[in-house]
């Protein structure tokens, strides 16, 4: 079997395309927060503190979305979760363009966040049950890489579109996703391997969350939980507030909206890199050596002055952090068995959401108390080296390894 087989076999090329689109459209939809959050904060005169928990709201919602996905998938199957969660968030994110004020804004931003936290781990999940056990990282990182996609298209509608038309219109372009659910009914099927035991076994919502705190997982939930909650803390943080920060350094609105589109880029090649290194040296050294990289691309983001310098650090900051990423959700699903598969997954993504929920409210209060932005991202610095830590010391190598029935 060659490296590329994954992408050769069409069953398994239109199954990660169909779902690598639907993970596009959850990247774009999150991307544009950011752009719209610098957007919305200049057009009503929001406070640091506001612009933190209009970004954070969204995070609110993927922790609930998260954790009942995972939990519904393992009971009613991966392809039906996946079309509710998808429509669930375009549907919110249409709406959103009516908003009139900030605080409707922010329940539909809410319910948008209980889809895109749902999806997420349910498309990984059903990828890596349908993918041979040799390219099964690579594919689920390949899957992960579409994210790249959603943000460069997220970057390039705020660049050429909300500057002219406004930030409504950044909103309506995301409920495009909700057309595209139509086509993901007929193009996805369920995994044979998770079709196989459900018709042989049932077992409650309490049971499966039960099990994966069972000793047998308890170590790799207690890593997974620490590795989830550090990664998402850190990338909120830092990414949502990407475009305001460069604001805070002086550039203007658009300026600062075209060199995050810039530094975009560079999450392409991260992704591509670790698939091929997460089948080469596995799961551990991908995630490991990406999330130390990244620590040191923060420290040098934080202090940075010139424009060389933060465009620099930026490139890497996205190359190793979106890299890292990648090897986060193809290393999840491999660690528990097919019965609890999703539930372990959702619930991991939907502590480290609750990261995501912290970081950015975290940032707009320190903003608003003069903190300087290097002290603010010497944390994520200190939140990242921990993650790292955890998977260094409690990880388990899964490369080759059959997934569990």
């Amino acid at each position: 079997m060659s490296r590329l087989e994954v992408l050769q076999d069409p069953k398994q090329r239109k199954l990660l395309f169909s779902a690598g689109l639907s993970w596009l459209f959850d990247a774009m939809d999150i991307g544009l927060i950011s752009f719209i959050a610098a957007a919305v904060a200049v057009q009503w005169q929001l406070t640091p503190q506001q612009v933190g928990l209009f970004t954070s709201i969204n995070s609110i919602g993927m922790v609930i979305g998260a954790a009942l996905a995972g939990l519904l998938a393992d009971r009613f199957g991966r392809k039906p979760v996946l079309l509710w969660t998808l429509l669930l968030f375009s549907a919110a994110s249409g709406l959103s363009a009516l908003a009139t004020g900030f605080a409707a804004l922010c329940i539909l931003r809410l319910i948008a966040g209980i889809g895109l936290g749902g999806e997420l781990p349910v498309a990984s999940t059903l990828v890596s049950e349908s993918v041979p056990a040799r390219e099964r990282g690579r594919a689920v990182v390949l899957l992960e890489s579409f994210w790249a996609g959603g943000w460069l298209a997220a970057a390039l509608i705020a660049y050429f579109v909300i500057p002219k038309y406004g930030w409504q219109a950044g909103f309506v372009i995301g409920a495009v996703p909700a057309l595209y659910a139509l086509y993901l009914r007929r193009a996805i099927e369920e995994p044979p391997r998770f079709t196989a035991r459900s018709r042989t076994q049932r077992t409650s919502f309490g049971e499966r969350f039960a099990s994966v705190w069972a000793p047998e997982h308890r170590r790799s939930t207690i890593m997974l939980w620490i590795l989830w909650f550090t990664v998402v803390f850190s990338y909120y943080g830092m990414f949502l507030w990407l475009p305001s920060v460069m604001m805070l350094k002086g550039f203007t609105l658009v300026k600062s909206f075209q060199y995050v589109l810039l530094m975009t880029i560079a999450q392409l090649p991260g992704y591509f890199t670790a698939a091929y290194f997460i089948e080469k040296f596995g799961r551990k050294f991908v995630i490991v050596a990406y999330l130390l990289l990244t620590a040191l691309s923060a420290i040098w983001f934080g202090n940075a002055e010139t424009e060389g310098m933060l465009l620099a650090a930026g490139f890497c900051l996205s190359f190793f952090n979106l890299g890292a990423w990648g090897g986060l959700y193809a290393y999840t699903p491999e660690l528990y068995p097919t019965s609890v598969r999703s539930t372990g997954v959702g619930l991991a993504a939907s502590f480290g959401r609750i990261g995501g929920v912290i970081a950015p409210f975290l940032v707009g209060m320190l903003v608003a108390r003069s903190v300087g932005i290097p002290a603010i991202f010497a944390i994520f610095f200190a939140a990242i080296v921990v993650g790292a830590i955890a998977v260094f010391f409690l990880g388990t190598e899964t490369k080759g390894r059959e997934l569990t029935e």
